[in-house]
């Protein structure tokens, strides 16, 4: 069985549709990254990179939440899309991974956690999350989904940042993108949403952004000057 390693947030939420989506079997494994257990011996053993998600998969280890997606959807056949639209796939999949999903934390962290105010930081991301929403949008002009005409993993995983988008760019950011918005409401009707969202509500994971989360979301940022 999957153990699914959790924590609520944009990338673990993905990997929560999927699983929703597919009814595939699996074990959620807590990992409050509030309270630092991502940065554990027995964790970083799953996941070197020290964040949520990853999985193991009868001995196999898979993190970053878009390398899961794309295991899963190889090893299950579900939500991949056809080999006729294998490129459309991982083009779409890719500008999510290295665009779309970093631009948006980025910009999240010079905009609510930055100890101190940068103007050049702060434009700079916001622009590039802007961008990328834009070129979504134009994708998604006269288009259900991202690839093809039926759900895939790069619809969820770009579902998991736009549901996030409020956050991100500010109150009713989303109305600025109208395909995206259309596509956004779409994927959100679905059955699986509503229990991809409630996972992990009976656990109660730690919420106060204080200094222990502080240190232990941006360790880099309290590192030690070895000289």
């Amino acid at each position: 069985m999957i153990k699914f390693y959790f924590h609520p947030g944009p990338n673990p939420i993905k990997i929560a549709l999927f699983l929703e989506e597919t009814g595939l079997e699996f074990e959620l494994v807590p990992v409050d990254t509030l309270k630092g257990e991502q940065h554990s011996e027995q964790y970083r053993a799953i996941n070197p990179n020290s964040k949520t998600p990853a999985i193991e998969d009868n001995g196999v280890r898979v993190f970053d939440s878009n390398a899961i997606l794309l295991y899963l959807a190889d090893k299950t056949g579900l939500l991949a899309g056809s080999p006729e639209n294998r490129g459309e796939l991982l083009s779409w999949l890719m500008f999510i991974a290295t665009g779309l999903g970093p631009y948006s934390g980025q910009c999240v962290h010079f905009t609510h956690h930055a100890p101190e105010k940068i103007d050049y930081a702060a434009n700079r991301y916001r622009r590039e999350t802007q961008r990328h929403y834009e070129v979504l949008d134009a994708h998604l002009n006269n288009r259900d989904f991202i690839v093809a005409d039926e759900l895939s993993i790069a619809d969820i995983a770009a579902w998991g940042w736009v549901d996030r988008i409020d956050f991100v760019l500010g109150e009713d950011a989303l109305a600025s993108y109208p395909n995206v918005q259309r596509w956004f409401n779409l994927i959100n009707s679905r059955p699986a949403i509503a229990r991809a969202r409630n996972m992990g509500k009976d656990i109660e994971f730690k919420t106060e952004f204080d200094e222990q989360a502080k240190r232990s979301f941006f360790p880099q940022n309290y590192a030690v000057d070895a000289k």
